[in-house]
């Protein structure tokens, strides 16, 4: 009888695509497993989910916001019926599908699935890929039966009903695979310093802003090139460098709305300014560069922050928060000419930070839930 597995992961890449690598790995060593997904058919899981060949379910569930608004508190209570009735959705999904596991990603959606599921007494396993662990996985860590943390960090804020494993975090598999002598051919870099930079799909406006200004200011300096993804709203940002001279054809400067070959920037990098997200982190860790870390302060648990402090305390990159540049603007540009001029710094940095990375995070986890059901 084939093997049944439940994922549950939803809302951003960050919580889908590394539950996604483990799916595959399962469905590698076990080609007759059906694996079904959970999630929200209004997110991005809808549509990745199905893209990868993996069947999938929604329940409709959301978080509550925490600023007391009138809105908000309408949507608050909109959120309550909602948990309400996701509860008995997933209740209903998992006694249907009587999966031999149960794992959670991540997301809004983590809670209700892996709540029942544990009630239900099926083997369940969480994924916590920050720092800083969130609510709906603090709640699971007490009733679950195995803890994954991608750093161990993460465990002093828990209470595990079994000790937590620390696996890292599921890296793509092109990440791993970057070579930086290709990459740099391709890119067309030579043998100037790469200083790479995003903000994410949607363009955060510090980094942005930040970047811009960094490359009018080194406009004129011999040696180096960027490569900078500006984002969905970053639009303005090609026309602010038109207006100092930097033409939209220079080879100094890659500015692009969209950063498609991530593998092959990274690789190619020699500084990265980026936020820090789990997965951003992970890949920067996995392929050895030196970062200046910009966590963004609007997220939950302000989790960027102790994803980029994990790297910080080991002398792994460096942290500029966004409350400083309000005082110091210039603060990053500071940090990349003093790099810039200590190649050395560069390469301890970069070094260090490889030494954190765990690039075989997703056979771990697929051994743990195999262990799991085989005991």
């Amino acid at each position: 009888m084939a093997l049944k597995f439940v994922f549950a992961a939803g809302g951003t890449g960050g919580h889908i695509n590394p539950a996604l690598a483990v799916a595959g790995e399962i469905r590698k060593r076990y080609p007759d497993a059906e694996i079904l997904f959970i999630g929200t058919k209004k997110k991005m899981e809808a549509k990745l989910v199905p893209a990868a060949g993996f069947n999938f379910r929604s329940i409709d569930i959301s978080g509550f916001q925490r600023k007391p608004t009138p809105k908000n508190m309408v949507e608050n209570v909109k959120t309550v019926f909602r948990l309400l009735k996701s509860t008995r959705d997933s209740r209903a999904i998992l006694r249907e599908y009587q999966p031999d596991a149960v794992i959670g990603f991540g997301g809004y959606v983590s809670g209700p699935v892996l709540r029942e599921a544990a009630k239900l007494g099926l083997h369940t396993v969480i994924h916590e890929q920050n720092a800083f662990p969130g609510m709906a996985n603090k709640a699971l860590a007490k009733r679950v039966d195995r803890v994954l943390i991608t750093v161990p960090e993460a465990e002093q804020y828990l209470e595990c009903k079994n000790p937590p494993v620390v696996t890292g975090l599921p890296i793509r598999a092109a990440i791993l695979r970057a070579d930086r002598a290709k990459a740099r051919g391709k890119l067309g870099v030579g043998n100037k310093t790469v200083i790479f930079s995003t903000g994410g799909s949607l363009g955060a406006r510090t980094i942005n802003t930040v970047m811009t200004d960094l490359m009018i200011a080194l406009k004129d300096r011999e040696n180096i090139c960027f490569i900078h993804g500006y984002g969905q709203y970053g639009g303005w940002v090609p026309e602010k460098l038109a207006a100092h001279g930097i033409a939209a054809d220079d080879r100094k400067f890659d500015v692009r709305e969209y950063i498609y070959d991530m593998d092959e920037c990274l690789a190619a990098a020699d500084i990265v300014v980026s936020r820090a997200g789990a997965s951003s982190v992970a890949e920067i860790e996995a392929l050895g560069r030196a970062a200046i870390l910009i966590p963004s302060p609007n997220v939950a648990e302000n989790h960027q922050y102790h994803n980029a402090m994990a790297l910080v305390n080991s002398d792994a990159a460096l942290i500029v928060e966004e409350k400083e540049l309000a005082a110091a603007p210039d603060k990053v540009q500071s940090l990349v000419e003093a790099l810039l001029d200590d190649p050395q710094r560069v390469a301890a940095i970069g070094a260090n930070a490889r030494k954190l990375a765990l690039t075989d995070a997703k056979d771990k986890i697929a051994d743990i839930i195999i262990d799991l059901i085989d005991r």
